[in-house]
């Protein structure tokens, strides 16, 4: 008999009642260190004072408007998103996938406005991860995600991670928009496009004219020791995808763009019932008071190195367990010899809370604002999983 919730998900079996900063404290009141910071959206931690003050403060006011009235808060947000980025504006959504939609929409439409409507094509590459819309999972291809779902939206092409002559190809087919690509590929196994690939693509971006278009849905928003994960390579889009730790664990995401990328985005050709309402972006600009600031993030880049240390230390002490340490900033992952799932589980009995990822992986994405004792916490939680599965 079918539960009355969905049953889509593999739940682990514990249930947690409240939160604390880094920490979750489960119905039997057992502390759980919560390295997975709800898969990167918890981005200062549970509870934070500053984000359940802008919550409390703005709930007193006003919840829902619709997007028929002027809303304060998604214009403080935007224009700070705006001064902080790239971007020239920014469409509000209430989710990584909501965003996906659009940055298909934007490209499409930008070159249908700029007399070439057969240009509809847009790259993207093996192993990523854009959300499960439509949309989402046929950029993405993979089998996992489309299987049974068919027939497919066509109009994506995906090529193999790190084949360069294949992107220099595809990329100056005459029907092709944009390419969509994550700077760290999160599900993908937190797998890092290097700085001068990145570079590289930018170039053959400007060269034939097709939109680069970004996901740091969950390498940004300071994840990575800086603002946005392409700021490393000294490179800028012309359409962003965002959301994940925008909120705070407030449902929220983003579509940040440059002026020409958006111009055709008109009155009547998009919208959202409830994106970019004024509890989310109330959330959303406490966020980035605090992660938008030099000193935080420079914080986030001196306990990324701590962490890092520390964890190429586990990979020396165990390597039958690990094989090495992948990412930047505070989006890390442990490249395992044993099953993610086996070590996910014997972090659970160490009261340590991590992310499986694909290619063997398991991800570690604490909250940015995490203290270095809880740094060394997790450190030797982590080695008693891994010496637990040596043991076995």
């Amino acid at each position: 008999m079918i539960p009355a919730v969905l049953p889509t998900y593999n739940r682990a079996p514990l249930t947690f009642e409240r939160g604390e900063g880094s920490w979750l404290i489960a119905e039997d009141g057992r502390r759980y260190l919560d390295m997975g910071a709800g898969i990167a959206v918890n981005a200062l931690g549970h509870a934070n004072p500053a984000l359940t003050k802008a919550l409390t403060e703005q709930a007193q006011k006003v919840w829902h408007l619709s997007n028929l009235y002027r809303i304060p808060e998604q214009e403080r947000l935007a224009a700070m998103l705006v001064e902080k980025t790239f971007a020239d504006t920014v469409f509000f959504t209430n989710s990584g996938t909501e965003a996906a939609e659009l940055v298909v929409k934007m490209a499409r439409k930008h070159w249908h406005d700029a007399g070439q409507p057969d240009r509809t094509r847009i790259l993207t590459f093996e192993g990523a991860f854009h959300g499960r819309s439509s949309a989402a999972i046929a950029a993405a291809g993979s089998e996992k995600m489309t299987k049974g779902f068919g027939p497919l939206l066509p109009g994506f092409t995906q090529l193999a991670w790190g084949d360069h002559e294949a992107l220099d190809r595809a990329i100056r087919a005459p029907d092709v928009a944009a390419v969509l690509v994550e700077p760290i590929q999160g599900e993908g196994g937190i797998r890092p496009m290097p700085d001068v690939c990145l570079k590289g693509l930018r170039d053959l971006c400007d060269e034939t004219g097709v939109l680069m278009i970004l996901d740091e849905v969950q390498c940004g928003v300071g994840r990575t020791g800086r603002l946005f994960a392409h700021e490393w390579a000294g490179v800028s889009p012309d359409i962003m995808m965002v959301a994940k730790g925008i909120g705070g664990g407030f449902p929220l995401g983003a579509v940040l763009a440059i002026e020409d990328a958006a111009r055709a985005m008109t009155v009547g050709t998009h919208g959202s019932t409830y994106g970019g309402n004024p509890l989310a972006c109330a959330v959303g600009a406490a966020v980035m008071d605090i992660v938008g600031d030099d000193t935080f993030l420079s914080e986030v880049r001196r306990k990324s190195g701590l962490f890092r240390q520390g964890l190429e230390g586990l990979v020396a002490a165990h390597p039958d367990v690990f094989e090495g340490v992948r990412g930047s900033g505070l989006m890390l992952g442990l490249k395992c010899k044993v099953a993610p799932a086996d070590l996910v589980k014997a972090g659970y009995e160490q009261g340590l809370l991590t992310v499986p990822a694909a290619d063997n992986v398991v991800r570690l994405l604490p909250p940015l604002n995490i203290g270095d004792e809880d740094i060394a916490e997790a450190l030797r939680r982590l080695d008693k999983a891994a010496g637990s599965l040596k043991a076995a």
